[in-house]
């Protein structure tokens, strides 16, 4: 009975859970994050609930407008992700920089929309400690919210970048890419509750 146990349990060098390291670092990694977001996210729903009069300032265009935008560039930038995980695992080393170098692209349109549109607020009076409006929580909560998410994107470009260079020279795995691929979706799928929350709850009406 000891030999059988000593044979069949984990004796080092592969990953105890059938699961690989990395993707289980990155799965870890997205468990705690997406509680931070999910913190924050309650937070900004309290303070609107608790605030009858919480501001509604964006509007269709170009607030709107503007965001949808960024979400299509971001659902995008998902499917070359999907795409390049795909070709990597074909070992398709040139496909894969090739649709990593897109789904790069989106989410740098991502950033610079998103920086124009906070520019465009604080040329309107939005800090995150006062705004036009009167609710100061508005602007803290808009600015930590956004805020964290859009260098979340910053640091995904730049991972996806290390990851297209490394991969296209072979330093990299065809699992390299799929982690970084969990790190990218999450990073969307963060924005896909923030967006509604956000932006198309409080279209101005008037």
């Amino acid at each position: 009975m000891a030999t059988t146990a000593a044979t069949t349990g984990w004796s080092g060098g592969a990953a105890p859970y059938a699961v690989p390291s990395k993707k289980l670092g990155m799965w870890l990694f997205i468990i705690s994050d997406a509680l931070t977001f999910s913190a924050l996210l309650v937070a900004y729903s309290y303070s609107r609930i608790a605030n009858p009069n919480w501001p509604t300032p964006f509007e269709m265009y170009p607030a709107v407008t503007f965001s949808t935008i960024m979400t299509f560039c971001l659902l995008s930038s998902s499917v070359t992700m999907v795409m390049a995980v795909s070709a990597a695992h074909r070992g398709e080393r040139g496909q894969t920089v090739k649709w990593l170098l897109a789904t790069i692209a989106g989410g740098l349109a991502f950033v610079v929309l998103h920086a124009n549109e906070w520019i465009h607020l604080i040329h309107s009076g939005v800090t995150p400690f006062q705004n036009p409006w009167g609710v100061p929580l508005f602007g803290a909560t808009f600015f930590t919210l956004t805020g964290l998410h859009m260098t979340h994107v910053v640091i995904g470009v730049v991972y996806l970048a290390v990851i297209a260079t490394g991969f296209g020279r072979g330093k990299f795995e065809s699992m390299d890419v799929e982690v970084s691929g969990l790190y990218w979706h999450f990073v969307d799928l963060v924005w896909m509750f923030i967006f509604p929350l956000v932006y198309l709850m409080s279209v101005h009406k008037g």
